[in-house]
């Protein structure tokens, strides 16, 4: 589930790490399926020990650090991974770390109760190759709208299923991508192709706005309870959720329509039909 402002949030509550030295990095022991990680842990913790961190960076919906060589190692927490220094929601999902000398802070911890998240060492060479050559877009708080416009306007599919496409506009996942057109009074099921020049400047507006707000909430914890924000507490933008996972209910801004629920590319979608016309 977390997306651009749980990653953010995230990021935040590790920066401190920011100059530390790596003393090594290791699987803990953990019964269940382990996690991807590349490459093999033998190998990235040759590769990491005594490197120091130059900094805690975001990609999209990744955690990325930056060391002193340039190369990075990538956290993808997928579903339900976390990111954090501070003690994990248990230790039966926790999957990684990285013992820290020179700082405060003695571990960084990857912890992620599926299982389905990903650790990734790269070199300067292969980030910008993999990373920076078009396998992710721009980040959906700094893109522009004149390039956000224009990366989608010709495409047929579905608005909605457009934003998830990390490759076209990175970090928003399929919770905000709801609140979005809700505020932007867009239907989820509109093709991108027909879209007015409007319609993508209120839809841009309201993507930039709902993260950043989303952010300084510090993030949605949803009823599983699965994020937290790196210092052990639930985020709470989800106190100001408009339309996801509320089918059913009245919708909060006509407050006459119920929220529908649809599916798109196998992913819920909520809507009110009344506020959001084809």
């Amino acid at each position: 589930m977390p997306e651009l402002p749980e990653v953010e949030t995230m990021r935040r509550g590790v920066k401190s790490i920011t100059g530390a030295t790596i003393k090594n990095a290791a699987r803990t022991p953990c019964k269940k399926k382990p996690i991807d990680i590349l490459p093999r842990i033998d190998v990235l913790n040759r590769r990491v020990s005594g490197k120091k961190i130059r900094s805690v960076d975001r990609l999209g919906k990744r955690v990325v650090l930056r060391l002193e060589t340039d190369d990075r190692i990538i956290f993808e927490p997928r579903m339900t991974g976390i990111v954090l220094t501070g003690r994990p929601p248990n230790q039966e999902h926790l999957r990684f770390e990285l013992n820290l000398i020179n700082c405060k802070a003695e571990r960084l911890l990857f912890w992620d109760r599926r299982g389905l998240g990903k650790i990734t060492w790269l070199s300067a060479v292969q980030f910008d190759q993999k990373i920076n050559n078009g396998l992710i877009g721009p980040d959906a708080i700094d893109v522009s709208l004149d390039d956000f416009r224009e990366r989608g306007k010709n495409s047929r599919r579905a608005v909605k299923v457009a934003l998830l496409d990390q490759k076209y506009i990175a970090g928003v996942g399929n919770l905000y991508a709801s609140e979005i057109l809700h505020v932007a009074g867009v239907d989820p099921r509109t093709r991108c192709n027909r879209l007015t020049r409007k319609q993508w400047e209120l839809i841009h507006n309201c993507m930039v706005d709902i993260l950043q707000t989303a952010i300084k909430y510090e993030g949605s914890t949803l009823s599983d309870g699965t994020y937290q924000k790196a210092i052990d507490d639930p985020g709470s933008y989800q106190n100001h959720h408009r339309v996801y996972d509320r089918e059913g209910k009245k919708c909060p801004n006509c407050q006459t329509d119920l929220i529908q629920r649809i599916v798109q590319a196998q992913r819920s979608t909520f809507f009110c039909s009344r506020c959001q016309k084809r």
